[in-house]
């Protein structure tokens, strides 16, 4: 499991920055949790998911709907399980 650098963990809390407060507690928590543990694959699909616009994310982070298609993979899906979990 390759450790983030802190350079890579500045860029992906930046990068978890979100317009909606909702999602900002969300990530946050996450983060501050699970940032240590994050491999590279991981941080690849959370960058990937901090691309959807603000609402789409919270619906996931709420489960009020699922991934659908690039969102809809194996990694993508345990990261908003972990989410979901907090």
């Amino acid at each position: 499991m390759d450790k983030l650098t802190e350079l890579e963990r500045a860029r992906l809390r930046w990068r978890a920055r979100r317009g909606l407060l909702e999602n900002d507690l969300i990530i946050t928590k996450f983060l501050d949790r699970y940032e240590s543990s994050l491999t590279n694959e991981d941080v690849k699909s959370l960058t990937q998911l901090f691309e959807m616009d603000d609402n789409n994310l919270l619906d996931l982070l709420l489960a009020r709907s699922e991934p659908e298609g690039d969102y809809d993979t194996p990694n993508i899906n345990r990261l908003i399980g972990l989410m979901r979990a907090e």
